[in-house]
């Protein structure tokens, strides 16, 4: 396939992801201290990409996830099932009072010039309360698992969060899978729990059993300690910075196989430029770029992780591969919440040059 993964031909399982599940109150392009009212989205940077590849692109997947037995869960859980998810749960019992609680995101869109705002209540999170041992992984794995996928906010949550992380990606070298693990540098995270030198040194302990990254150059720096090269972007699309580093990732980590980003170029709320590029078993590849006019934002990363699993899941030429992802991840910004509403045949249609023209 020439992408260097060796990849289980087959499995109970296509992907399996490792997060925190969260729901998003988004009160739309109202700021919420001007809110009225709001739509609930069940998100988690680890669960879309399982949503995504199980709702658009057919394939199975599950997460294995905390899960606070209250109102606020059971909404959590009926979403993950919609989207046809396998849920794997860690139950904890809410006091009624104090939780332990499931996240919550609080996002305004904004609009135009008005950038969107997101900010947290992670108080007393389940999730974070995931510590190594609480998942029979010799039992999840037992039937088959192809892929398994997890993230730096939840490997940030607490010191045992990043543990479990990390004990999950080496069963999962164990039992034959390939292992994904998307940086996601969050520096208000991390000053938690010891600031960027204990970030480094944490992640490293997952990634060391980590065959595909995904973050940009920032995340590349900051969550894996890599100074950056000695040259600068032209724009927020130029991968020069991007691929100026791979070296220096491969050396310190010479397991890893492939390394991926997006790139975005904002120019207003609404409207950005869209690319992606992919270091791939010692080649580089670049997506075209594309003009979104953006309804939510929140996602379109994930959006793209799961497009490009999916393509090196199902054979495809790492072209392709990335092309499958920067579609998928365009079109999710598209859609109101964090997971997509896309068909396969609408992501490889845009992926080939489709355009917006009506479809009758």
């Amino acid at each position: 396939m020439g992408n260097g993964l060796k990849i289980l031909e087959g499995g109970e399982l296509d992907l399996l992801s490792l997060g925190a599940l969260v729901h998003r109150l988004d009160p739309g392009i109202i700021p919420f201290r001007k809110a009225t009212e709001c739509q609930i989205h069940v998100s988690g940077g680890e669960f879309n990409v399982a949503a995504n590849l199980s709702d658009c692109f057919g394939m199975r997947t599950g997460i294995a996830s905390a899960m606070a037995d209250y109102p606020i869960g059971e909404l959590i859980a009926e979403r993950v099932r919609a989207m046809g998810v396998k849920p794997f749960y860690r139950h904890f019992k809410h006091d009624g009072v104090t939780g332990p609680n499931m996240a919550t995101v609080y996002s305004d869109r904004g609009h135009g010039l008005r950038a969107p705002v997101v900010f947290y209540n992670r108080s007393n999170e389940a999730a974070a309360q995931l510590k190594p041992g609480d998942f029979d992984w010799a039992k999840i794995f037992a039937g088959g698992v192809r892929w398994v996928h997890s993230g730096g906010i939840f490997a940030a949550l607490s010191p045992a969060t990043a543990g479990l992380a990390a004990e999950m990606m080496k069963a999962a070298k164990a039992a034959g899978a390939v292992t994904s693990f998307d940086l996601n540098f969050r520096e208000k995270l991390w000053k938690i729990h010891g600031g960027n030198e204990k970030a480094v040194e944490t992640i490293a302990k997952i990634v060391e059993n980590v065959d595909v990254l995904v973050g940009n150059e920032e995340d590349l720096q900051k969550g894996l300690g890599i100074p950056g090269p000695e040259v600068a972007a032209k724009s927020k699309l130029d991968p020069t910075v991007f691929f100026g580093m791979i070296d220096k990732v491969v050396e310190k980590h010479p397991h890893v196989k492939v390394v991926a980003t997006t790139l975005r170029e904002v120019h207003s709320t609404n409207r950005h430029s869209w690319s992606a590029v992919a270091w791939i078993d010692g080649k580089a590849y670049a997506a075209p770029t594309a003009e979104l006019e953006v309804i939510d934002r929140v996602g379109g990363g994930d959006g793209f992780a799961a497009g490009f699993i999916y393509g090196l899941l199902s054979g495809e030429r790492p072209e392709e591969a990335i092309k499958l992802g920067w579609a998928h991840g365009a079109l999710l910004t598209t859609f109101p919440g964090d997971t997509t509403m896309a068909s396969l045949e609408q992501v490889r249609a845009f992926a080939r040059g489709g355009s917006a023209r009506i479809q009758r």
